[in-house]
């Protein structure tokens, strides 16, 4: 006969040896788990900090720097370049290089009310919306540019125009001309419609102010820029347009790159992707 001591000893070793696998295992499991998520956590805060700190991707909505970049190109913007801001502040950190004519940049601009208007983000009303534009850099600080007739002026001089004798034909149907114009040692195309001049975008003059830049479309007659709007900041300019990572016939938000329809019917233009955004040298 078992001591009362005895058994109720060996009553709590057998029930000991029986629930420490399970605790063993659920410990192990809650280990686990919680070196997923912070995995996860470490993963996510890496991406943001490329995306602040080194390249951000950006897609084009709209025609008005044809023939250079089309509906549906996605680039990576350079943020290294210029120097990237700290977010929720407007301190830039020490960039590769300044802003320079020629550029091809991603900037920002403001939507009073979520309107139509636009305005620079410094000069627009407090709360007002934001939005990233890209186009071309005409103006540093103190240049003097004028624009009539169709031409561009910067401190005085009349930037070289040349026809190519290519069309282009936008998916509207409307037919253009591709020039090449040489911005000072920038060389690039722009479009030109025959007969046509917008007398808002076509007469006009002023000298880009210390600390800002002026910006125009390379589709000159049908963008929305710096002759409309004004000047923009350093503080919002992200930075150049570095390379096309992809490019189709979509005009979409971000979403549409997760849309299976769209990957076995839109058009693909294999031969722009990897392809650098920068001037041809001026000979």
């Amino acid at each position: 006969m078992a001591k009362p001591g005895k058994g109720g000893n060996e009553g709590t070793s057998g029930s000991s040896g029986e629930t420490a696998p399970e605790a063993n295992s659920e410990t192990t499991s809650i280990a686990g788990l919680i070196d997923q998520v912070v995995t996860l956590v470490i993963a996510v805060a890496i991406a943001l900090a490329i995306r602040q700190f080194v390249v951000e991707p950006f897609r084009i909505p709209s025609g008005s720097m044809l023939p250079t970049l089309l509906i549906g190109d996605h680039l990576f913007v350079n943020k290294l370049a210029y120097g990237p801001r700290i977010p929720f502040t407007e301190v830039r950190l020490p960039g590769l290089r300044g802003p320079e004519r020629g550029d091809v940049v991603v900037f920002e601009v403001a939507r009073p009310g979520g309107g139509e208007r636009i305005m620079p983000v410094d000069l627009a009303p407090e709360g007002s919306m934001s939005e990233a534009f890209v186009k071309r850099l005409v103006g540093i600080p103190g240049d003097r540019i004028a624009w009539r007739n169709g031409e561009l002026f910067v401190n005085g001089k009349q930037l070289a125009r040349r026809a190519t004798g290519e069309p282009f034909v936008d998916d509207r149907g409307k037919r253009f001309e591709i020039q090449q114009e040489d911005l000072g040692d920038c060389r690039h195309a722009i479009l030109e419609e025959p007969g046509y001049s917008d007398p808002k975008l076509n007469k006009g003059s002023l000298v880009v102010e210390p600390g800002r830049y002026f910006m125009m479309g390379d589709n000159r007659d049908f963008s929305r820029d710096s002759r409309e709007w004004g000047t923009v900041r350093l503080e919002e300019l992200k930075g150049p347009a570095a390379i096309l990572y992809w490019s189709w016939d979509v005009n979409g938000n971000m979403l549409s790159f997760f849309n299976p329809v769209n990957w076995f019917t839109a058009e693909k233009r294999w031969d722009r992707i990897f392809q650098r955004v920068r001037c041809e040298p001026v000979a």
